[in-house]
Order: structure tokens, then C-alpha cells, then sequence
């Protein structure tokens, strides 16, 4: 075996990697899977590979097509804009949304809209009843606001399930009165595999959907858009106005097309990691922000004055990289890292026990460049 090759059947570099589920590296399967690839044009919709995965995705979510994106935030954000014609307008969407808080302002700048983020009143996610109702803005022909085109969910949302029965009314509402549904799916397979609803169920509710491949299952690039085809072909368009045309995609498609059929079963094993730190936590004492439920543990630092640097200090002790509080789980963290990462915790709990932390928070998500 040459030595390329080893790199990708030993250790994955993200065995300790905890600070997202998208730092998963490719296997070797979807090196492989590179020599079955066609070469075809994908802006021209001439790549069998693409066409083969848009398709595969489209049917597990019950839609009529998909769209292969470079990222969830392109996915989400020309998703966003297909859904809306006329401004003005707002989206309704939670606070912590992805949508909203990670995606560089696009719904402002790409969609021209007005945001209103929701702080759920149940802590956890948006009910029609309490959360959107009280600040939905109708189309009735009042001229000061911005009616409510579009509503914007996550699932999972900081690895939360949105419950079934909530989108239903949500859905429900939508449908009555005008108002267009979109769902940030990018863990909707593990809030899938969590509850046993499959995809198809759980996209059968909303007008389009972002189920993203290189989170969670570990494809190294790309998420899929899926609706209607009219609703597809528009995309498509407002995909390439921002930059998002992929020639020979088909290299990129055939990984995630691996990775969507020997991952996913994977992912139930996450789960049980972050169930079983989430219970240690809960002996010792350890305050969390969020219930876990699937692949994600959210240690509230605040709340147990935890200084995090000092707790980045103790995950490079240890061998591993944690990041605040959100400690993430994928398929390629390995048993070693994952006994590591639980000394993490408790030790930097215990440090703060003695030595408790009442400052701010002074580590960011992405790194500075030295001359910034």
C-alpha cells in the first residue's frame, strides 16, 4: 500500500477532535470511490455522479429534487431566497439558528429581509402557540410592518429533536395562511436515527429542506437542497448568481454518496457517547445549557464557573480539542479520546470547584490570523 493511501486507513486526525462533527476526515472507501466518478459538467447538469446523488437524497427526503451545494450555509441561504418573491418581509426563525447567527448576515444581504429570532419560551424550541403566533406579522394590508413570509426551524438545533408534533402545527399554520416553511436539516439524520421518523416523514412538512453531508455522516464537502422541481430549477439559478457552480462535482458527489450509505448507521454511536458523558455531568453536578439528545453535550460554563481557557489548557493535557462548553461527537472519535475527554470535563468542573471563574469568555470559535 503507498504511503497516500495510509493516510486514510489509520487513525482519522479528528480521533480527538470534539469541537465540531465536521472535522471528520475522508476513508478510504471514498478515496476509492473517486476511480467510479463521472467527469461531466455539473453547471451544465451534465455530471451523472451529481444528478445520481441529488436524486438519492431527494427521494430518502420524499421531494421531487435536490440540489448539490458546496456548504449548508449556501444551501440554507439560496433556499431562504427561493421561498421568498416580494420585499419587504421577514423570516421568523429561533435566535440560536443557524440561519441567523452562523451564516454571515446572508438573510439580510442575499435575501433583503427583515429577521425577527425568537428566544423559545420553553428554552429548547419554537411553538407556534407561545413563540410564533405572539409575533407573527400577516399580509392584511397594514403598510408599517413587514408581513411574515417564511419561517426558518433546525433540527436539531445544539443537538436538540424539534418534537414531530410541533412542526405539524407549525406546518399547518403555514399552509392556512401563505406562509412558506424551511427547515436547517443539516443533523436532521441524527434527530432521525434519535427518534426512529425517517427523513421522509419528517421533510414531508416543509417546502424545502438543507440536509447537510459533511456534518455528522462525514462527507468531506457539500450539502443538498431539496423541494419541488420548480423550486430546484430557481435555486439552481441563485446558486450560481452566488458564486456556488461546481464543474466536476461528480468527484465530490460519489464521497458523500459513500458517505450517506456506510456512515449513517455509524451515528447511533455518537449518540450513546454524548448520552453517557451527559449522565456523568449529571452525577457530578456538571450544569449543562441543553438536555442531551443526540450527539451534542453543552457544558454551561457560566453557570459552573468554568474558565475556558483553562479548560482549553486541560484538553491539550489530555490530548484533545475541545472547544467552550459544545463538546461534539462523530464516528471517527475514537474510545481513547473519547475516556480523555470525560477527564476533561470533570477535571475542569473540579479546577473550578477551588478556583471558580466569574469573567468573560474570551476564546472565539474560529481562529484570528496573526496580522489581523
Amino acid at each position: 500500500m503507498s504511503a497516500s493511501f495510509a493516510n486514510f486507513t489509520s487513525q482519522s486526525p479528528a480521533h480527538n477532535e470534539f469541537r465540531s462533527d465536521t472535522f471528520t476526515t475522508p476513508t478510504l472507501s471514498m478515496i476509492e470511490s473517486l476511480a467510479n466518478s463521472s467527469l461531466g459538467d455539473a453547471v451544465y447538469n451534465e455530471d451523472n455522479s451529481t444528478i445520481q446523488l441529488e436524486k438519492k437524497v431527494a427521494a430518502i427526503a420524499g421531494k421531487e429534487a435536490g440540489l448539490y451545494c458546496v456548504s449548508g450555509t449556501l444551501s440554507n441561504q439560496i433556499g431562504l431566497r427561493t421561498n421568498l418573491f416580494q420585499p419587504p418581509y421577514s423570516i421568523l426563525c429561533d435566535y440560536r439558528g443557524h440561519v441567523y447567527v452562523h451564516e454571515a448576515g446572508g438573510l439580510s444581504t442575499l435575501s433583503q429581509a427583515m429577521v425577527q429570532p425568537i428566544i423559545p419560551k420553553n428554552g429548547k424550541y419554537l411553538t407556534l402557540v407561545d413563540d410564533i403566533l405572539p409575533v407573527f406579522i400577516p399580509d392584511d394590508g397594514e403598510i408599517h410592518g413587514a408581513p411574515t413570509k417564511l419561517i426558518s426551524l433546525e433540527n436539531t438545533l445544539h443537538g436538540m429533536i424539534f418534537p414531530l408534533e410541533e412542526i405539524k402545527l407549525i406546518s399547518n399554520f403555514c399552509k392556512k395562511n401563505g406562509v412558506r416553511l424551511h427547515l436547517d436539516g443539516a443533523r436532521l439524520w441524527n434527530a432521525s436515527v434519535a427518534t426512529g421518523i425517517s427523513i421522509k416523514e419528517y421533510c414531508s412538512y416543509f417546502d424545502s429542506v438543507s440536509l447537510c453531508l459533511s456534518k455528522t455522516l462525514g462527507a468531506p464537502i457539500g450539502s443538498v437542497l431539496v423541494s419541488d422541481k420548480k423550486f430546484i430549477l430557481k435555486a439552481n439559478h441563485f446558486k450560481k448568481q452566488n458564486g456556488g457552480g461546481i464543474r466536476q462535482s461528480g468527484l465530490l458527489a460519489v464521497m458523500a454518496i459513500t458517505a450517506i450509505d456506510e456512515n449513517l448507521p455509524k451515528l447511533k454511536k455518537t449518540h450513546e457517547w454524548a448520552a453517557e458523558l451527559g449522565q456523568i455531568c449529571q452525577e457530578k453536578g456538571i450544569i449543562l445549557e441543553h438536555p442531551v439528545e443526540t450527539n451534542f453535550v453543552f457544558v454551561d460554563l457560566k453557570a459552573n464557573k468554568i474558565d475556558v481557557k483553562k479548560l482549553v489548557e486541560i484538553s491539550d493535557k489530555y490530548g484533545v480539542k475541545v472547544y467552550a462548553g459544545r463538546i461534539a461527537f462523530h464516528y471517527q472519535v475514537s474510545e481513547a479520546s473519547f475516556e480523555a475527554v470525560k477527564k476533561v470535563v470533570v477535571e475542569a468542573f473540579e479546577y473550578a470547584q477551588l478556583h471558580p471563574y466569574n469573567g468573560e469568555d474570551t476564546i472565539r470559535f474560529y481562529s484570528a490570523t496573526d496580522d489581523e
